[in-house]
């Protein structure tokens, strides 16, 4: 029976899984057990040896595992063999995301083609079911320019393929992605396993783009004198890019002092003294810029400007002031105001007469009613004058006339004084300011001239010539005599003589300037009319002169009159607006209008008085001239009703949009046509059609072939409109269609044209016309190949020279040809890749399409698919193309059986442990065979193992180790494994002999020798600790990794088990292990030690986990009393063995005594064999077999467990009396860790008292003590453990 099982972890609970079998000598019943710390596993029949599942397999707990076999005939001791149940895997696991879930921030300025995460899924399954295969599945927002946003890669690293944008497209996406194992079968199908996992990529947003300013144009106003720090208007501007939202600060550009802006708010406040005076064209323009603090992603400063307009508003800030002024109105104002003025005036001037040289004018810079002021007179002689103007707009003369010339009196006062007072506010306080002015008499005769009248109503037609007559029966009086009686005139002030002028002598007022004389912008006009006599007494009036109106404006229209209305559009109405600057209350400004007569005035009325213009009826675009370009020009006379009469006039356009209202029409209603076969794409013809419409959307024609026309499909026709409502349409055969006149049938196409137009909203106007195409007959067919393309054939690789491999067949329509086969190309392939020329002469192609072995060197190995191109030409084509199209012929090279297996070369040196357990891999070979397919498969076997020994001695074995094969990427492994217990005492190697075969017919094998080295148990070191078996267990690896850094060798932990009670040390676990280097060399425990003490960082980590001892595996301290003590207890040990067979003698049993007789007699036997590691066998009587060893206590020799030694059983009485191990011990745990320690009882053993000690433990005794005294790790005389300060 086999002690190893293969069982698939799918299988069904219940199943049969094997069946235990047993041989018995006797021929007695058997029963059948397993046991062991895995037994749950399997139910057994214990009659049959049936095994069944019983509990269910995992691959991924557990791979393999051991369970004792055990059987007995209820009569002896029960039987057990060790079972190895090798787990084999199924795809029951799907890929499970590791670290889930998953989230990453990708900045979107990411290049593409860059990593942006990795996922991880594992699956627990072996070979291709383990293997995980990542694919993006969704990419949520579900568009498909997102779903080709992401890739992922074979490792799982997600990579970008586009381009993000944070402000312009998603800022969060979902990537589905679907993890898929390689697939593998699960009970009994094929199946794929598969999860799935979700990234979450949040997009980060960069400093890309400048900032925004908000709620532009800026605008604001603020009174001039405001307060610094005033508010005035805040700007605000915020990160473009709208997640970075970056801290804006402002800043004004352009230079300026009166305002200021805080540089985080944006606010504008006043930083100077505003003065609207002071500000040129009342406003102030900022350039303010806005810029983020942080640079952006390009190094440079991300700032955007704006302009901020600020109005100055006035304020009355400023009294008005009064200057001297000789010159008015040149005066500028820009001198320091005067106030005190000093003038003459002759005593008894008449009232109203100007006090003379003062030169004074009043300015008041505010604006509007801030600039107008009253004027007043007070103090002392505030009576006798009077100020004019009394009321001023921001400037003006300022005069001081005589109000009472009673009061005016030189002997009296010869100089009066008064104050001219300038208030703008009303107010009596804080208003005003003030001039005070000295006025000088001068004594005089004391008559003046004097006027009928203090003041006259003049008129006069504006634009007047120059000496035009104002009037001039304007005089004064004086009723002096001689030259005091003699009178002048004179025009004041004088900025009036611009105007007009006097005659001094007869004061007639005349025209100086006309130009200047315009209603329009000056009605009125005031003057001083002053007369002197010869004294230089005067006496004025005041003059009121009024322009009258004359017509001298013509009309002006507002606006142009452009008009679009659609063809057939009525009651068109457009009103006329204009304008005269005449008087509006003159018929010098009322309008009159009419139409000028034209082409198209007699289709429009217009009303005179209101200008509204009409038409008569509707347009008919078609009715205009082509050249007018639907344009319909009216003029409109415009006119006042003055004298004389001004006129202006406008044209009014009206644009008439075109309407499909005309449908085209063909030139003729049948045409025909004709087109030789063979050809694609020719012209056919041409038809024509015209359209009356004057717009080319509506008059522009398209041609199309009616659908149900027989052979429409084959046609293509395209409009192309040469003049204006004229287009051709042209007949051409479709891309790719070619008649074949011999197959075809009728020999012409009946068509139907149609021609239309489209106003585009649904209606169309169509017109058709029959087509008739005749086709021509050519000699133009070209060959083919038949099948085409043609089929793959397949080719020996050891094909003859010369062999016909295939006849190639082509075919022509054309009833004459004559076809001949060319080779164009050869291509060569090794699977998918190219293999160069190798393969170009292989093959030669005849004319004839015979295609013939050309080489004897075709090699599968070097090219399996040979693409012959070629082509067939018919020589006697008229036109057209004499060739068929190129085809491609695949030529399969089929693998024959030409290649042994070849061995890969193996470097390592292969060693073999007593220790190793079956099944356990001591080797591997390699091999590769260049074939495919089956002639590649390759099986491997052991043809003979060899032990040669150090002496030179060889022997032959059979299966002491077996070969397991194994396919690999490219090439098969040979796992050359324990198949039986290895004997521990010998010295020297194995060589063995691995033969490869192929699975060709007929197959071909090679072989190769290697040696596995032996490393006998007196190379095994122990290890003792003070950390119990758990702790010791579960540093296992920790211990091996450091024993394997200071030694730099191979470790093999053989055992770990808890120490025993005869030991002096006071470790609580021992480790037993090997360390072999890669030549084959062991180390003892001296090297062992030595390398660990070299080594203080291993030393300290071994020491951390409890490392006390090391040394040769049965350490023992004996000493000479020790060694005497054990003779003198060896030979009681006998002296009682021989007492107690005397007595068993005594009583006479037959049957025990025989058992004793073959008992010495296996033992004598059992000296010839050499030690091997510890099997489960029959119980010896009177040996300790299971011990770790598996060695006879008493002779020290290793016993072979499985040989049957004879031994009959007993009753139950002898064995208790004579068998000296009662109760058999099995450390499982000596050979394997993971096992735990199994009592067997003999249940009908009875124990005895007794009082002698027996002769076997006796012997044990003596040889425990006989042994001599071993080195330990500290190697100091009576130290009974290992001291750490010594280490």
């Amino acid at each position: 029976m086999s002690s190893a099982f293969t069982l698939p972890e799918d299988t069904p609970l219940g199943d049969w899984v094997f069946k235990l079998v047993a041989m018995d000598a006797d021929g007695d019943e058997l029963y059948y057990t397993i046991e062991g710390d895995n037994a749950n596993y399997f139910a057994v029949d214990h009659r049959t040896g049936n095994v069944t599942l019983n509990r269910k397999l995992n691959y991924e707990e557990k791979r393999t595992f051991l369970v004792d076999a055990g059987v007995t005939d209820n009569k002896n001791v029960m039987v057990y063999k060790k079972l190895t149940i090798i787990v084999t895997d199924r795809n029951d696991n799907k890929p499970i995301f590791q670290d889930e879930p998953y989230f990453t921030d990708v900045s979107e300025n990411t290049p593409v083609g860059s990593p942006i995460f990795n996922v991880l899924a594992v699956d627990d399954d072996s070979a291709n079911a383990g293997r995980v295969y990542y694919s993006i599945e969704k990419v949520n927002p579900n568009n498909a320019e997102n779903h080709q946003l992401f890739n992922i890669l074979y490792n799982g690293t997600v990579v970008l393929n586009g381009s993000l944008s944070y402000n312009n497209k998603s800022t969060f996406y979902r990537i589905e992605i679907l993890a898929k194992d390689g697939g593998g079968l699960l009970n009994g199908a094929f199946i794929y396993q598969n999860s799935t996992a979700y990234l979450s990529v949040t997009v980060v947003d960069v400093p890309d783009l400048d900032p925004q300013f908000l709620g532009e144009p800026y605008i604001g106003s603020i009174p001039e004198n405001s307060p610094l720090g005033t508010s005035v208007v805040q700007v605000l501007a915020i990160d473009g890019d709208k997640d970075v939202n970056d801290i804006i600060y402002y800043s004004i550009t352009n230079t300026t002092s009166l305002f200021t802006i805080s540089n985080t708010t944006g606010v504008i406040s006043v930083s100077g003294n505003l003065d609207r005076e002071g500000v040129p064209g009342e406003e102030v323009q900022l350039q303010v810029v806005a810029r983020e603090r942080n640079l952006n992603i390009y190094h440079q400063v991300a700032q955007v400007s704006t302009i901020v307009t600020i109005g100055v508003t006035d304020i009355n800030d400023n009294t008005p002031q009064f200057y001297w002024c000789a010159d008015y109105p040149a005066c500028n104002f820009t001198g320091s105001p005067e106030d005190n003025f000093t003038g003459d005036i002759e005593e008894h001037a008449s009232a109203r007469t100007p006090v003379a040289d003062l030169n004074i004018a009043a300015y008041d810079p505010d604006k509007g009613s801030n600039g107008t002021f009253q004027l007043y007179l007070q103090g002392p002689d505030a009576l006798a004058f009077s100020v004019s103007p009394q009321k001023i707009v921001n400037e003006g003369v300022v005069q001081v006339l005589v109000r009472q010339p009673g009061l005016v009196d030189y002997e009296k006062k010869p100089t009066m004084t008064v104050e001219i007072v300038a208030n703008d506010t009303g107010k009596a306080t804080d208003c005003c300011s003030f001039a005070t002015v000295t006025i000088h008499l001068a004594d005089i005769n004391d008559h003046r001239p004097e006027f009928k009248k203090s003041d006259y109503k003049l008129s006069v037609l504006e634009e007047s010539p120059p000496g035009t007559v104002v009037s001039s029966n304007i005089t004064a009086t004086d009723p002096d005599s001689g030259l005091y009686g003699e009178i002048t005139y004179q025009l004041l002030p004088a900025s009036i003589l611009s105007t007009f002028t006097v005659n001094e002598i007869s004061g007639t007022i005349l025209v100086a300037n006309g130009s200047k004389l315009d209603w329009g912008i000056r009605s009125v006009y005031y003057a001083t009319l002053q007369a002197t006599d010869g004294g230089n007494l005067t006496g004025t009036t005041q003059l009121e002169i009024s322009v009258i109106d004359i017509n001298n404006n013509a009309p002006v229209v507002t606006g142009s009159y452009n008009v679009i209305v659609n063809e057939g559009q009525d009651n068109i109405i457009v009103e006329i607006q204009a304008t005269d600057k005449d008087d509006p209350d003159t018929n010098n400004s009322r309008l009159q209008f009419e139409i000028l007569p034209g082409e198209f005035s007699s289709n429009f009325t217009i009303n005179p008085d209101t200008g509204v213009l009409k038409s008569k009826g509707p347009f008919d675009r078609e009715a205009i001239p082509l050249e007018l370009n639907g344009k319909v020009v009216v003029t409109i006379l415009v006119h006042d009703l003055g004298i004389p009469q001004l006129n202006t006039t406008v044209n009014v356009t009206f644009l008439v949009e075109d309407v499909n209202d005309n449908a085209p029409r063909f030139n003729s209603s049948f045409y025909e046509f004709s087109v030789q076969e063979g050809l694609s794409g020719v012209f056919v013809g041409s038809v024509e059609a015209t359209d009356a419409d004057q717009t080319d959307i509506n008059n522009r024609i398209s041609f199309l072939i009616v659908e149900s026309s027989v052979g429409s499909n084959n046609f293509l026709i395209n409009s192309i409109c040469q003049t204006f409502g004229s287009c051709q349409g042209n007949l051409r055969l479709g891309p790719g269609v070619e008649f074949d006149y011999d197959r075809m049938q009728p020999k012409f196409f009946n068509l139907t044209v149609q021609a239309e137009n489209s106003d585009f909203g649904g209606h169309v106007d169509v017109d058709t016309a029959v087509v008739i195409v005749n086709v021509l007959d050519v000699n133009d067919e070209s060959p083919s190949l038949v099948p085409s393309p043609p089929q793959s054939i397949e080719v020996l690789e050891n094909a003859t020279l010369n062999e016909v491999v295939a006849v190639l067949e082509a075919t022509d329509v054309d009833t004459n040809h004559s076809l001949l086969f060319q080779e164009l190309a050869v291509i060569c392939f090794k699977g998918s890749a190219s293999a160069g020329n190798v393969c170009q002469k292989w093959f030669r192609l005849e004319s004839n399409g015979s295609l013939l072995v050309n080489s004897t060197e075709i090699d599968y190995e070097v090219c399996d698919l040979v693409e012959l191109s070629l082509r067939v030409k018919d020589e006697i084509t008229e036109m057209g193309d004499p060739y068929s199209k190129n085809e491609t012929l695949k030529i399969l090279i089929v693998d024959v059986n030409d290649n042994p297996p070849v061995f890969l070369n193996s470097t390592g040196t292969f060693v073999a442990i007593p220790d190793y357990p079956v099944g356990f891999q001591v080797a591997v070979v390699m091999a590769k065979d260049d074939d495919s397919g089956v002639n590649s498969v390759i099986s491997f076997k052991l043809s003979r193992v060899v032990f040669i020994s150090d002496t030179g001695l060889e022997r032959d074995y059979e299966n002491l180790f077996k070969v397991q094969t194994t396919v690999e990427e490219d090439f098969y492994a040979g796992s050359i494994q324990v198949a039986s217990n290895l004997d521990g005492s010998l010295k020297g190697r194995y060589q063995v002999t691995v033969e490869a075969k192929d699975h060709g017919i007929p197959p071909l094998n090679s072989s190769e020798s290697l040696d596995i080295f032996t490393v006998d148990q007196t190379y095994r070191v122990k290890l003792e600790f003070s950390a119990t078996l758990k702790e010791v267990q579960d540093n296992s690896n920790a211990i091996e990794i450091a024993l394997r850094t200071a030694t730099n060798s191979a470790v093999y932990i053989s055992a770990i088990k808890e120490a025993s009670s005869n030991f002096r040390a006071s470790g609580k676990t021992v480790m037993e292990a090997y360390f072999i280097y890669k030549n084959g060399t062991a180390l003892g425990d001296e090297l062992v030690t030595k390398f660990i003490q070299n080594s203080p960082e291993q030393l300290k980590q071994l020491l951390g986990m409890g490392l006390l001892l090391i040394g040769p595996v049965d350490v023992t301290e004996p000493s000479r009393d020790n060694m005497l003590l054990g003779v003198i207890a060896g030979l009681a040990g006998c002296v009682l063995l021989l007492f107690l067979i005397m007595i068993l003698t005594v009583i006479g049993m037959k049957k025990s005594y025989t058992r004793k007789l073959k008992s010495l007699k296996s033992l004598k036997v059992a000296s010839t064999f050499s030690a091997t590691p510890m099997q489960q066998g029959p119980a010896i009587p009177g040996t300790n077999q299971y011990n770790k060893e598996g060695a006879n206590p008493v002779l020290g020799f290793t016993l072979d467990p499985i040989m049957d030694l004879g031994f009959e059983e007993n009753p139950s009485f002898e064995v208790a009396s004579l068998n000296s191990l009662d109760e058999n011990m099995v450390d499982a745990s000596e050979s394997d860790p993971a096992t735990p320690a199994v009592k067997h009882h003999k249940e009908d053993a009875q124990c005895q008292p007794n009082d002698r000690e027996e002769p076997l433990k006796a012997a044990l005794e003596s040889h425990k003590k006989a042994k001599p005294k071993p080195e330990g790790l500290n190697r100091i005389a009576n130290k009974p453990i290992l001291n750490t300060t010594d280490v």
